[in-house]
């Protein structure tokens, strides 16, 4: 057998292992970019930010329960989630709180956006 060959068929297995590694590198960005995100802001009823608001996303197939501090802008993010997973999103402030909103795994979006109203005026 000669050097050529050899070399030939050292290329040809450097090039498929090459290709292995960038189909699976491929693969685990495709995983990532599937995560989901849910992302708004937290107001009043007059649209005034409520800042410091607590926002709570329970997973309804786990029953995990994730909190977040809105910004001084009143809004708030959650990232990283299972688009197989159904959530409920609401929010608290001064007591008040919000209605519950939901997000379905059937909704294909990556992002989405979910703004949050809370009735201040308690009697």
């Amino acid at each position: 057998m000669s050097y050529a060959r050899i070399l030939a068929g050292i290329f040809s297995l450097l090039f498929l292992l090459f290709l292995l590694v960038v189909a699976g590198a491929a693969q685990d960005s495709k995983k990532e970019t599937q995560l989901r995100t849910v992302r708004g802001a937290v107001t009043d009823k007059s649209e005034n930010p409520l800042p410091n608001s607590v926002v709570f996303l329970k997973n309804l197939r786990t029953n995990a329960v994730r909190s977040n501090f809105a910004d001084p802008e009143g809004n708030y993010r959650f990232s990283g989630l299972d688009p197989n997973a159904d959530y409920e999103v609401r929010a608290e402030f001064e007591g008040a709180k919000s209605p519950v909103r939901n997000v379905s795994s059937l909704d294909s979006r990556k992002e989405m956006i979910i703004n949050l109203k809370i009735d201040r005026k308690k009697g």
